[in-house]
């Protein structure tokens, strides 16, 4: 009986990775949908059908407008116009399946089990058509293959508890803005700078809320395209300004051909009158607001300036970092930062929006796993009250506790990155200190989500469980956020010194630079130690060379030495696109030392 190719097996298990993703979203999308039979204005999933009905019915001048067809008080469209061409096709395939789907007016608050399982089918392709794919590019090594590590990461991403239920439980299309984003980050990291600049204007055009990443990556681009000198950085970013521009007309041509198309468009993408913040959302703003009044002691103009100022001020010090000193993985965790802060600190944010956050957090999976998950089980836990509202506690809860397990299991049977993070059955004393805080905030998890379910709050704060709710998930978000500025700012630098064998698989390839420097690296576990480390990439960590020296060389064949040390760093040489080693024993170190 012949065995099957590593070919094989791979492709086997990539499409059972793909089965069990949308087994997952189907599992979510049986349940119930924001706003179901709670007439008169319903819900998202209403809002999403009805722009399907005004985009499929109306000229496009009319699609932003009030008129005797599109009356902007119920659901009125507010996002940007490629939300509303990608609600236009979808209107269209309703028309085709059953016209009462999209009739105008009257098809106001339709509900039936034809249309649920249309409307849910449409996210389920969206993410087949953009989340996935996306994903899948950030992960894998090439675009038609990845590896075993590879798949683990890709399922953990896509099956984030949070997005699952709020695209495919709630109903909206997170997944087509924030898949757009991650292909931007993708064609980032392998330098195709004009790529990533037209995705990333797409993410922005199908919801303004990807504004949260703009300046990391106008940072990073203006950093890369700079770091060869003013002269040649100079044409480099007039072809980014180029593209962006283009893509911008393009897509907003339509509405560009009248200034008063222009301006009732922008009008109703950024509605200062809506207020700081809606419903009980866990950002400062609203924390605060229980203690102090804020809605009652200031206009929303003048917040909107306070939170602006506010959202600066903590984003700075961050895309300052990665303007000066920009690095892929500082890139990452500034869109941690970024989204984060502009979470906790912007004006008119919506509980969903911690999304926007979550995700990019969950592409450090591989590098800090830990962190990543408790993020992910708090990022979900804080839209409690909505997805309460929606009818979706089973699937929450089943599905934060799944992540969590599925976490811990698939991490620690990674060989590349089961000493990775504090994801090990190890007994220090600093480990077990941070598990003991992990099992503190879920512990307050439990008890916050059981007493929203069970106790009955005084008639005089009806509103107590979602407040405590939205003020313990803020507490959380802002430490993370200084943990996740501490990770930026410690990205390279300086030479990492003494590194423990079980540290050294935490040291990213690309970490270890020091441009066109030499750098001593030892790790004393192990007896492997970097004597040499050359930076060629223009601080991109593109190309670089690395000199390797270990005891535990002797007696092997180069491919066998190289195997080693991709067994230890595979997961950092993805970044890598071109890696050139030398493995040598100690005595051929020295030996070339004296020559």
């Amino acid at each position: 009986m012949s065995s099957s190719s590593p070919v094989d097996s791979f492709r086997g298990a990539a499409v059972l990775t793909l089965l069990g993703l949308l087994v997952l979203r189907w599992a979510v999308a049986l349940h119930s949908y924001s706003g179901e039979k709670r007439p008169p204005m319903y819900g998202d999933y209403e809002a999403q059908r009805h722009w399907m009905e005004v985009t499929h019915n109306l000229p496009v001048g009319e699609w932003y407008f009030n008129t005797t067809e599109n009356d902007l008080m119920y659901w009125g469209l507010d996002y940007p116009p490629l939300t509303a061409y990608h609600s236009k096709v979808c209107g269209f395939a309703a028309s085709l399946i059953d016209k009462s789907f999209v009739a105008l007016k009257a098809s106001r608050g339709f509900e039936s089990y034809h249309h649920k399982l249309f409307m849910r089918w449409t996210v389920i392709l969206s993410d087949l058509v953009v989340l996935i794919p996306s994903v899948w590019l950030y992960f894998a090594k090439r675009l038609w293959s990845a590896d075993d590590a590879s798949l683990v990461w890709i399922f953990l991403v896509l099956s984030h508890p949070g997005l699952l239920l709020i695209d495919h439980g709630h109903f909206q299309y997170n997944g087509v803005s924030i898949g757009l984003t991650i292909a931007a980050v993708a064609a980032l990291l392998r330098k195709r700078n004009l790529l990533c600049s037209a995705l990333f204007v797409l993410a922005l055009n199908f919801k303004q809320m990807s504004l949260y990443y703009a300046l990391p990556f106008f940072f990073y681009l203006l950093g890369t395209s700079l770091q060869g000198g003013i002269a040649r950085g100079i044409p480099k970013v007039g072809a980014i300004g180029m593209v962006v521009l283009a893509t911008f007309t393009i897509i907003w041509l339509p509405f560009v051909t009248q200034l008063s198309q222009l301006k009732q468009v922008l009008h109703r993408l950024f509605p200062i009158a809506r207020g700081i913040f809606e419903d009980k959302v866990s950002n400062i703003w609203c924390a605060l607001n229980v203690v102090y009044k804020i809605k009652n002691s200031f206009s929303n103009e003048d917040m909107a300036v306070v939170c602006l100022v506010s959202t600066l001020v903590v984003v700075i010090p961050s895309s300052l970092n990665l303007l000066f000193r920009p690095h892929p993985q500082k890139f990452v965790y500034s869109l941690i930062n970024s989204s984060l802060a502009f979470f906790l600190f912007s004006f008119q944010v919506h509980e969903k929006s911690i999304l926007l956050a979550a995700i990019p957090v969950s592409l450090i999976l591989p590098t800090d796993p830990f962190i990543s998950m408790w993020f992910t089980a708090i990022s979900s836990f804080s839209m409690l009250p909505l997805l309460l509202k929606d009818g979706l506690l089973i699937p929450t809860i089943a599905l934060i506790l799944f992540h969590i397990v599925a976490t811990t299991l698939m991490v620690n049977v990674l060989p590349s990155t089961r000493e990775k993070s504090l994801i090990v059955s190890d007994q220090s004393s600093s480990i077990l200190w941070w598990w003991a805080a992990f099992f503190v905030s879920m512990i307050g998890c439990v008890i916050l989500t059981l007493s929203s379910i069970f106790v009955k709050p005084p008639n005089n704060l009806p509103d107590l469980f979602p407040l405590l709710i939205s003020v313990y998930s803020c507490l959380h978000f802002i430490i993370f956020l200084l943990y996740f500025n501490y990770k930026q700012m410690s990205l390279p630098g300086v030479c990492l010194k003494s590194l423990s064998e079980k540290n050294l698989s935490q040291a990213q390839g690309a970490d270890i630079l020091n441009k066109h420097a030499a750098c001593d690296v030892h790790v004393t576990n192990s007896s492997i130690f970097f004597p040499e480390v050359v930076d060629e990439s223009n601080g991109c960590g593109g190309q670089f060379s690395v000199t390797l020296v270990s005891d535990k060389f002797e007696g092997k064949s180069r491919l066998q030495r190289h195997q080693l040390v991709h067994s230890i760093l595979a997961e950092e040489l993805k970044v890598i696109h071109a890696f050139s080693q030398k493995t040598l024993t100690p005595e051929q170190w020295e030996t070339q030392k004296t020559q």
